[in-house]
């Protein structure tokens, strides 16, 4: 329980950070980020439902994919992949129906703490980039 409200807890960090100090496409997969982990959650607490989880990794990886594409952006493009990653262990416990363990919960988690460090890093290079830029 704890890990999970410190992700959460990141997860926000990274967002606010992203909306307050990047640039367009910062913010926009901030706001991808925000509406796959409010959705995540509200699956978590109210339905528990393993489709519904597959459904948000393949939409949101499919946002990503979109935003990638747009702005040419490396660590959107490498979120991108990591949500597919995500997508790919969510589909491996629907297939054979195997109730979440420990495993499936270590990697859920570094996962997406790579995503929301790509979102950190993503966005401080490019307030770095703004910072730097003649005015």
């Amino acid at each position: 329980m704890l890990s999970a409200a410190l992700t959460d807890l990141f997860a926000v960090f990274a967002c606010v950070f992203a909306f307050t100090k990047g640039g367009r496409a910062e913010r926009i997969g901030a706001a991808i980020i925000l509406a796959n982990t409010l959705a995540y959650i509200v699956n978590e607490t109210r339905f528990q439902d393993q489709l519904a989880n597959l459904v948000i990794d393949a939409l949101t990886a499919l946002a990503f994919l979109g935003v990638a594409v747009r702005y040419a952006s490396f660590w959107q493009g490498a979120v991108m992949l990591l949500y597919a990653m995500q997508f790919s262990l969510h589909a491996y416990y629907f297939v054979l129906e195997r109730p979440r363990d420990m495993l499936h919960v270590i990697v859920n988690d570094v996962v997406f703490f790579a995503i929301l460090g790509c979102l950190t890093i993503g966005t401080a290079l490019a307030w770095r980039r703004d910072a730097v830029a003649p005015a």
